[in-house]
């Protein structure tokens, strides 16, 4: 395997001064290096497009080539960070690249993007950030708001403790007494949700939408982008943008955890749409 220090390298000779992208300027081969879309980085992924910026389709002899793969997927990591340039980015590439290939599908669920913006919550610039789903529309698709999150919303349903939950509940007679005992619910607004069902989860996107439409909280402006990828078996990843000279830039992965599908439940729960 060729190593990802040869692979930049190979791509400084020669280089000019030929444009910027904001505030950093970038030669020739920088320009091509960077992974300038999210489309573009999932076409790297996957390797239908070489790290020069060359696009490849099914006839090419190394469309979704794995021995490629192998050479090109390191140079998809943030070189900065220790969590995406150690052994655990060697044994994601490994595992992503055996017989059973492994490819991101535009298409394919389980990634989603995670707006963070500025809102004016009554007359207070506050974070916000919105999690954004694809779903399919017609032939072809769009994004949809899928779920969001809000220091605030956050406030009124803690996250208590299972034992402290369990001393809150509706005697399983409490129906033969007319429910006389229902009060009991009421009784500590701010606890109220310890009487739902066990695998109940706040609907915050209702809530913000609710807010929203009262006026209590207008949009500013978007902050920042990223997306949290879990179609790849055992694995989640986040990829985030790095503007800045060299041959590592644009879209890159910023954090790779090895989680097993079945670990993976709870977590989807927070961006997946309420059904």
């Amino acid at each position: 395997m060729v190593p990802v220090f040869v692979l930049a390298l190979c791509f400084k000779a020669n280089a000019q001064v030929v444009g910027n992208l904001g505030d950093v300027q970038m030669d020739e081969r920088e320009l091509y290096t960077m992974t300038k879309q999210m489309g573009q980085f999932i076409h790297r992924f996957n390797y239908e497009e070489d790290p020069a910026g060359k696009r490849l389709y099914q006839n090419d002899k190394d469309y979704r080539s794995a021995e490629k793969r192998k050479e090109s997927l390191p140079l998809l990591f943030d070189f900065n960070n220790p969590r995406t340039s150690g052994s655990l980015r060697d044994f994601f590439v490994e595992d992503l690249t055996k017989s059973n290939n492994q490819f991101m599908e535009f298409l394919g669920g389980n990634w989603f993007s995670e707006v963070s913006a500025k809102f004016i919550w009554k007359g207070q610039e506050v974070d916000v950030s919105l999690i954004m789903a694809l779903e399919k529309e017609g032939l072809g698709s769009k994004w949809v708001l899928s779920n969001v999150f809000f220091s605030e919303f956050q406030k009124y349903f803690p996250q208590g403790e299972l034992t402290e939950r369990e001393k809150h509940f509706l005697h399983p007679m409490s129906h033969e007494l007319d429910f006389m005992n229902i009060y009991k619910v009421f009784k500590d607004p701010q606890i109220i949700e310890y009487y739902a069902s066990t695998d109940y989860l706040p609907d915050y996107l209702t809530l913000f939408f609710y807010e929203v439409k009262r006026g209590n909280l207008k949009f500013d402006h978007v902050e920042k982008v990223k997306f949290h990828v879990f179609q790849i078996k055992n694995w989640y990843f986040e990829v985030s943008w790095f503007n800045r000279r060299g041959y590592n830039s644009g879209w890159l992965i910023s954090n790779l955890i090895y989680l097993k599908d079945s670990e993976k439940e709870a977590l989807l729960k927070l961006y997946q749409p309420k059904r």
